[in-house]
């Protein structure tokens, strides 16, 4: 769907997608959905924990942590999504001055008042970083090629002696200023994506010593500390990466790579493969690569990936699930310059990653706050659904409505268009295990409700709003008002989901979203 095919405007739009439940009043329908989904709840059956593996979220590069805009999104989104860890790019960029050449030395000097203001930002928001060893200091490098706005070398270093010298100095500034029970929780990784000529100018082999005398590094301060990679695209390397940790002796705590649902590489010479299920086949594969390895217990950690559609997110979530122990999003914050500012605030079209901007929540923001009301114990489900209990006793539960959404690859915004092959399907959610007519909360969210587009779309498509209108699409995009209802005779639940969309159903009793 073309957004700006007028027969896809807001009135049609939400004629054709009002909430139908239980005997509450809803508009009434235009035309109610052709299509029908089937979901199954067993209320009362446990599987056991239901880990928040969504809680880490990525944030371009080092230095931007120390904007404010910046952080007051990460404020709200510890707040409002539990955000627990932050990930990012550069803590070693020449733009932090973490080794420089004073004219009273002849070679570089280490300084990280830098990287100090950087982690006290986040440590003092009860947060934690996802450390990132990259990109390389100037004073190390073998070169001078660099990536992106802010200009991070992305060259070996001349000497991987002299670089494993300066990881350990780093190693011990951070154990000394934040403590090694609290550094033992955070995971380093070994920069970033060398598998492409534009994060790594080096071969295979010119990373893995790269990997090697920075883990011997980290561990040399403290073999409590956590060190992995190989922080591939695409889950690349892996089987060599783990071959390589197992004849070299190196230091392997977890692995971790990303998974973007543009690459669909996998399945040229067969039946294409389904966007929504690009990334879990992705982490599948992983973790049966970590699995047939010397090393089958390692920790997964799919540091970055992402969707802009609310159905997707939940989808490729829930599929992590069991698989990976981390799923980080890229990105949180508008606040993002890998590539250079952005001339527009929103746009039609693939968008790309970020979750928040200027402090407007798009749908898939929405969507981490529904997800984040969930339990911490998982419920038994069949169909497009993820349900669980709370400490308190209460239920709640995420359900969707796949559709086929053409996500990013490479640059957010490149692409002016969002095609969206799906269809609004009514849904019917059983729970076995609750009382018929028994109240529950439903809050909905798609690209219309809990989103900045229709507001926008209404104030002419501005590419660089006004105050007063950021201030407007802000109020416009928050979280819809949940709905109550009960359950029908049958304890069931029927509504109605866009293509794309997701609901939360939430116990009455229970504390609410």
């Amino acid at each position: 769907m073309n957004y700006d095919d007028s027969r896809f405007g807001r009135r049609s739009f939400m004629a054709g997608s009002a909430l139908a439940i239980g005997a509450a009043s809803f508009p009434a329908f235009a035309a109610l959905p052709a299509e029908h989904l089937s979901v199954r709840i067993r209320s009362r059956e446990d599987v056991g924990p239901l880990p928040h593996i969504w809680s880490c979220v990525g944030s371009d590069r080092a230095a931007i942590t120390l904007r404010e805009s910046w952080r007051q999104d990460i404020d709200r989104a510890r707040q409002e999504i539990g955000v627990r860890q932050v990930r990012f790019h550069g803590i070693l960029n020449d733009e932090l001055g973490v080794l420089t050449r004073y004219p009273q030395h002849r070679s570089g000097t280490a300084n990280f008042h830098n990287v100090a203001e950087v982690y006290d930002g986040l440590v003092d928001r009860g947060l934690s970083p996802f450390v990132e060893l990259s990109f390389m200091p100037s004073e190390l490098a073998s070169g001078t090629a660099q990536f992106g706005f802010y200009k991070g070398n992305i060259t070996p270093p001349k000497s991987f002696e002299a670089w494993g010298a300066f990881i350990g100095e780093f190693t011990r500034f951070i154990v000394g200023r934040y403590g090694i029970d609290t550094v033992a929780q955070w995971p380093i990784e070994v920069w970033n994506e060398p598998d492409l000529p534009f994060f790594f100018t080096g071969k295979q082999a010119d990373y893995f010593q790269l990997y090697k005398h920075a883990a011997v590094a980290v561990k040399s301060v403290s073999p409590r500390l956590q060190v992995g990679g190989p922080v591939t695209s695409g889950a690349k390397w892996l089987p060599e990466f783990l071959d390589f940790c197992t004849s070299e002796n190196a230091p392997v705590d977890f692995v971790s790579t990303h998974s973007y649902a543009g690459e669909m590489g996998a399945k040229r010479d067969g039946p294409r493969m389904s966007v929504n299920d690009v990334i879990p086949a992705a982490i599948r594969g992983a973790r049966q690569t970590i699995s047939a390895s010397r090393h089958p217990d390692l920790p997964l950690y799919v540091n970055e990936w992402s969707a802009d559609s609310p159905a997707m997110i939940a989808h490729v979530l829930t599929q992590a699930l069991g698989q990976a122990q981390m799923m980080s999003h890229w990105v949180l914050s508008g606040t993002y310059e890998e590539l250079g500012p952005t001339d527009y605030l929103l746009q039609d079209g693939a968008m790309g990653w970020a979750l928040l901007l200027r402090g407007i929540p798009r749908p898939g923001y929405n969507t981490y706050r529904l997800l984040h009301a969930l339990g911490s114990r998982r419920l038994l489900a069949d169909g497009p659904a993820l349900a669980s209990r709370r400490e308190d006793g209460s239920f709640a539960a995420l359900v969707w409505n796949l559709a086929e959404v053409p996500q990013a690859a490479g640059i957010p915004g490149a692409d002016a268009k969002r095609d969206v092959v799906g269809s609004g399907k009514r849904m019917v959610v059983a729970i076995e295990g609750m009382k018929p007519g028994q109240k529950v909360r439903v809050t909905q969210v798609d690209q219309f409700r809990g989103s900045p587009f229709p507001a926008w779309r209404a104030m002419g498509s501005p590419k660089l709003p006004t105050s007063a209108q950021i201030a407007a699409l802000r109020s416009a995009a928050v979280l819809p008002a949940a709905v109550l209802s009960r359950l029908d005779a049958n304890r069931q639940l029927t509504l109605d989901l866009p293509a794309e969309g997701v609901a939360l159903i939430e116990s009455a009793s229970g504390p609410s979203v």
